[in-house]
């Protein structure tokens, strides 16, 4: 198979959009991320990695709280705006209905069917223009309609996705196989 270098490029695809909630100067305040995942199961944490410029990080340190919100792919005009415009210049508090849980201090939009709220564990400086933002997650809220039996119906939530090869947001497209089932088979 030909292949082509490229160098290095972050082409990780696809990457979610996921809205970072945290309160700024006591008001909530929302930006968009795509470096963004899961980083250990037990306890659930997840990683952020967010630009050293961005107005959400400081609110991030004050109050060792921030949240991460998937949308659904209907919300995508709201959330592309949120990484267009900076908290600094635009409140962004009127973007998404604002409710908080356990931590009180991490604020998470009610319009997103699924919600992390977490709290701040370490900051990671890479020593280039970002620093990672580790996070517990304290607790998940989804939409009722959309879970049964502790497991949601990731075809009704409908992702919004990110993919860097195009700057495109995008949908999860159809079940290919059971993880950890498909594979038993020799190919």
């Amino acid at each position: 198979m030909d292949k082509t270098a490229l160098g290095a490029r972050t082409f990780l695809c696809p990457m979610p959009a996921a809205l970072i909630g945290a309160l700024v100067d006591d008001r909530p305040n929302y930006m968009v991320a795509a470096y963004c995942g899961l980083v250990q199961h037990d306890p659930p944490m997840v990683g952020v990695s967010l630009a050293k410029t961005h107005y959400t990080n400081a609110g991030i340190r004050k109050n060792g709280a921030f949240s991460v919100n998937i949308a659904s792919s209907d919300l995508a005009q709201r959330l592309d705006h949120c990484g267009i415009v900076s908290g600094r210049t635009d409140d962004k508090s009127v973007c998404f209905t604002a409710f908080y849980g356990n931590l009180g201090s991490a604020p998470m939009a009610a319009e997103c069917p699924l919600n992390l709220e977490c709290r701040l564990v370490q900051v990671t400086d890479f020593l280039g223009s970002n620093e990672l933002f580790i996070g517990e997650i304290v607790e998940t809220y989804v939409n009722s309609d959309l879970q049964a039996d502790g497991h949601i119906d990731v075809a009704r939530l409908d992702p919004l996705v990110f993919v860097a090869l195009d700057s495109t947001y995008r949908r999860l497209g159809p079940v290919v196989g059971r993880a950890w089932e498909i594979g038993r088979c020799t190919p």
